[in-house]
């Protein structure tokens, strides 16, 4: 601990995030990545884009992407904000939105970046437990707290909360805030976003990191009400009134506007992803029901532990959450392409061969 931090800093239990190995031959199923490359309009967009204009500022309002947000969703500019990544769209929705004198709820098994915020923003809150078959039931989340997010499909169980309990969780939570965190929606889940104009409380976050496979890029956005999304512009020009850079934008809009792509790439996901759990089954594995471009697994005879240590000898990296939880003997397990997915299957045989 240096000394010349601050209490803030020395108090802070930074999200730990997946591995990212340096060596090119190993198989990467532990941190959601998409496993198809990018639109080719991304590309050409971003090409297009590179030239004396970098000398500039970009637009600080990213109209131009928000507008093409807005298109594609049905809605207004003014219901769209922009930023880099959705992780730090949702930096500005916990600043804007949360309240300080009451506890934020979210789910006790989901994403770990939501106790880091509340850490970093000094945010008390409270762990709502899911239920035996690690479902959220929304009739769980007492009505009086700072706020709440829950991620649809939820992480890393990849279960669909549904669009009935999400309306009955807006229903019961009308005076707080409702955040679904949508980042793996795209791959099998109903989006929230059809109850913006209903639900003035509810804001709903995506990133173009999965299914638009633009992780390098780094641009999330959010969906709501005016009121909340101007709440959230002033936390951020507060902040860096430059949020998305020219060629993010420009690649941004273009994977936005190609939905034909994205549709592919919902398609051949959902594909892999049956044939991974299908796969996976036959070997004995329990897989969860799952609508995102990952599964959360777990073995009866091998520990989780055990498996991931013997993948990663084989150069293969899936995800373990080591905590002394239920989810202990759980391993998460990226839907990548249909090559990686046999060559997993293939090295969990010879691991189970040898036990």
């Amino acid at each position: 601990m240096s000394r010349f931090w601050s209490d803030v800093v020395s108090k802070l239990s930074p999200y730990v995030p997946g591995e990212q190995p340096s060596n090119p031959e190993v198989i990467k199923l532990n941190t959601n990545e998409s496993a198809f490359s990018p639109s080719e309009r991304v590309i050409e967009a971003i090409s297009n884009c590179v030239g004396d204009d970098l000398r500039l500022y970009p637009d600080p309002h990213s109209l131009t992407l928000r507008r093409a947000i807005a298109s594609v969703e049905g809605l207004s500019s003014d219901n769209v904000f922009v930023g880099n990544g959705s992780d730090e769209v949702l930096a500005h929705a916990f600043r804007a939105l949360f309240k300080r004198d009451q506890s934020i709820l979210f789910p006790d098994i989901t994403y770990s970046f939501y106790p880091s915020y509340c850490r970093l923003f000094d945010l008390s809150y409270q762990e709502i437990a899911l239920d035996r078959d690690f479902m959220v039931d929304v009739e769980n989340y007492p009505k009086k707290n700072g706020g709440v997010i829950i991620p649809n499909p939820n992480a890393p169980t990849g279960i669909d909360l549904g669009r009935k309990s999400i309306r009955r969780l807006l229903e019961r939570q009308s005076d707080q805030v409702v955040i679904i965190d949508e980042a793996y929606v795209d791959f099998g889940a109903d989006t929230a976003a059809i109850f913006i104009e209903e639900y003035p409380n509810l804001l709903v976050t995506r990133s173009l990191s999965k299914s638009h496979a633009l992780a390098g890029l780094r641009v999330g956005y959010a969906l709501g009400h005016v009121d909340l999304i101007e709440g959230m512009h002033r936390v951020k020009d507060s902040f860096n009134s430059y949020p998305v850079d020219r060629l993010a934008s420009a690649g941004a809009i273009a994977a936005i506007q190609d939905q034909d792509y994205l549709d592919r790439i919902r398609v051949e996901t959902g594909r892999n992803r049956d044939r991974l759990t299908s796969g996976l089954t036959a070997l004995g594995f329990s897989v969860l029901p799952s609508a995102a471009n990952f599964v959360f697994v777990h073995h009866k005879r091998i520990a989780a532990t055990t498996l991931n240590e013997e993948l990663r000898k084989m150069n293969i990296l899936v995800r373990h959450f080591a905590r002394p939880d239920r989810i202990e003997g759980y391993l998460r397990i990226t839907v990548g392409s249909e090559a990686s997915i046999n060559q997993l299957l293939d090295k969990l045989q010879i691991i189970f061969a040898r036990q």
